[in-house]
Order: structure tokens, then C-alpha cells, then sequence
């Protein structure tokens, strides 16, 4: 199976779709609204509950086109920077598997809008380790963070995973490290000036205020079938990644500073789990397993038990998707 989505052909793409419509039926057939969370630190992704209003299809299909183009953004992020080989759909399959793990995660929900900024804030800082001239990719790496906030208001952390890469890029000066800030804070304060003499100003302040005193970490989100997922997918994903001795995995200077950028990006994603609500919808670690994950089994060279629990791994899946319903 692995050694089938290593190629690029119009068979891999079909499977892959077939397998996404698969896996996110139960979710248009559920006939289920989500309700709107109406957090004034999430504007965009309130925008677009209020345009949707409280149509179950409108809102699935807006959440599966989104799916559709941040898997091509994905795709095109691993492909570029040589994550998976240059002619290969894993990175394609990987994303659509794990942001469609389960019956939660084939929902309208904040992190869901934010998936794409957050991909085009890594894709942007991606490319500024052989660029010559990265000003305008940190500016927009900045952008795209505070515009995945505005969706999804814990990837306000990523500010910080791209302040602390940028040196591990070889980009770490302090006129460097202050444009992604710049491009950051620019996004909010239009988004307060328009506010301010649009919307109402002190209700704004009043509703961050508020979201700030009742912010704290809680593991009141994990359960009992999360953590055994979660097991599934990182202790897997860590054997795979440095358990081989002869995993034939690429070495070059580039790739490996970009698998380092992603390690970094882990510690973020696995604070975004204890900040309440339901762990698979602070999905920022699904985003690191898919970078993890695609690299190792494009590259790895003994494929028989990672396919034996991939096959196994897929079928528990679609398992929970139409009958147990577990997570």
C-alpha cells in the first residue's frame, strides 16, 4: 500500500477521493448543525457560521471543500520541499487519513478554517531556508498566523514557533525575527480599527478580557478512546521516524532542517491539546503527524509491518466512521 501511494498516477487520485467521500458520508448523512461557538476571538470563523447559518449540508460542504484545498496545499508544500518524492501522492493520502481521522474531525469547527493559514505560515516558513532574501516570506508567515487565530484563536502560539525556527533556518537575526511580529500585529490592528469605527470596541475588549481570565490548561478534553488514538498515531510515527537503522531515509541538509522545524512545531501542537475542548479538534498535531509521517514512508525502505498497520490502521477507521462511533 505504501509503495502504491509513492507514484502519481489518476488511479492514486481516485482511490484518495473515494476514500475522503468514504469517510466523510456519516457527516453529510448525519443530518447534524454545529452551533456556533459566537467567540469574539474568533471573528472569521463567526463570519462564516452566521453565513451559513444552521444548514447541516452547507456547513459539511463547506468544511469538505476546505478539506479538498488544504490537502492540494499540503500536497504541494511535502512535494516542494522534498518531504515526499517530487512524483508521489503519500503526502495527498496522509493529510486526508489524519484530518479525517474520525467522526469529530468530519465537522464544521473553528480549527478546520484555520488549517489553511496555518499550512501557508509552515509552506512560507519552509522557504526561507534557501532563500536569499526571506523578508516578504516572514512578513506573510506572520499574517498567515494572526489570520489562523482570528479562526481559531490558539494558533496565536505559533508566533512564537516562528519566532524560535527562524534560527534553525540559519534566518535568526533580530531584523528577521521582528518582521513575522510585524506582519502578525499588522492583521490585528486592522482588524481592531475596523472594529473601532465599525463595531463596537469595548465589547471586543470586554469578550478578549473575558476569554483571558477563563483561559487555562485542562485535560478535561482527553478521554479514555482519545489517548489510545493518539498513542496509535505518535508512537508509531517516533519508531518509524528514529527507530531504523536502515530506514533509508533522505539526508540532505534541507530536508532534515525541515523535519527539525516540524519536530519544533510538535511542542506547540501538543499544548493546543490542553486547552479544554475536545483534543481532535485542536488539530495542529494531526498537521505535524501528516508532515511526520508522509516523510517516513516515502522514504523508508522495509514497508512490511508499517503496511501490515497502516491496512489495519485504515480499517479501524472506516470501522469507527460506520459503526462504533466512538471518537
Amino acid at each position: 500500500m505504501i509503495k502504491f501511494f509513492r507514484q502519481s498516477y489518476a488511479i492514486q487520485y481516485v482511490v484518495i477521493a473515494l476514500m475522503a467521500i468514504a469517510l466523510w458520508i456519516p457527516a453529510f448523512l448525519s443530518g447534524k448543525a454545529t452551533t456556533g461557538l459566537d467567540e469574539p476571538v474568533t471573528p472569521l470563523f463567526n463570519l462564516m457560521d452566521r453565513l451559513l447559518g444552521s444548514s447541516s449540508i452547507a456547513q459539511h460542504a463547506v468544511a469538505f471543500v476546505l478539506l479538498v484545498l488544504e490537502t492540494l496545499v499540503f500536497n504541494a508544500i511535502v512535494v516542494k520541499h522534498q518531504i515526499v518524492g517530487k512524483v508521489s501522492t503519500m503526502g495527498t493520502f496522509v493529510f486526508v487519513l489524519l484530518m479525517s481521522l474520525t467522526v469529530t474531525q468530519t465537522n464544521f469547527y473553528p480549527f478546520a478554517f484555520s488549517t489553511l493559514f496555518i499550512l501557508l505560515t509552515i509552506g512560507n516558513l519552509f522557504d526561507t531556508y534557501l532563500l536569499p532574501n526571506p523578508e516578504m516570506n516572514l512578513l506573510k508567515a506572520g499574517a498567515f498566523v494572526a489570520l489562523a487565530s482570528l479562526c481559531y484563536f490558539p494558533a496565536i502560539l505559533l508566533i512564537l514557533w516562528v519566532i524560535i525556527v527562524l534560527p534553525v533556518a540559519k534566518k535568526g537575526s533580530l531584523r528577521l525575527e521582528l518582521i513575522p511580529i510585524f506582519g502578525f500585529l499588522f492583521v490585528y490592528f486592522v482588524y481592531f480599527v475596523c472594529i473601532f469605527l465599525f463595531g463596537d470596541f469595548q465589547a471586543l475588549l470586554l469578550g478578549y478580557k473575558d476569554y483571558f481570565t477563563a483561559f487555562h490548561f485542562s485535560v478535561e478534553g482527553f478521554d479514555l478512546w482519545n489517548i489510545i488514538l493518539l498513542v496509535l498515531l505518535i508512537v508509531p510515527t517516533a519508531l518509524m521516524l528514529f527507530g531504523g537503522k536502515n530506514s533509508g531515509l533522505e539526508k540532505t541538509v534541507a530536508v532534515r532542517t525541515k523535519i527539525s522545524m516540524s519536530l519544533i512545531l510538535t511542542i506547540f501542537a501538543l499544548l493546543t491539546l490542553f486547552l479544554g475542548s475536545n483534543v481532535l479538534m485542536n488539530g495542529l498535531l494531526f498537521i505535524v503527524l501528516s508532515i511526520l509521517v508522509s516523510y517516513t514512508f516515502s522514504y523508508m525502505n522495509n514497508t512490511g509491518w508499517a503496511n501490515l498497520f497502516l491496512t489495519l490502521f485504515i480499517i479501524l477507521v472506516f470501522a469507527n466512521h460506520y459503526y462504533f462511533k466512538l471518537l
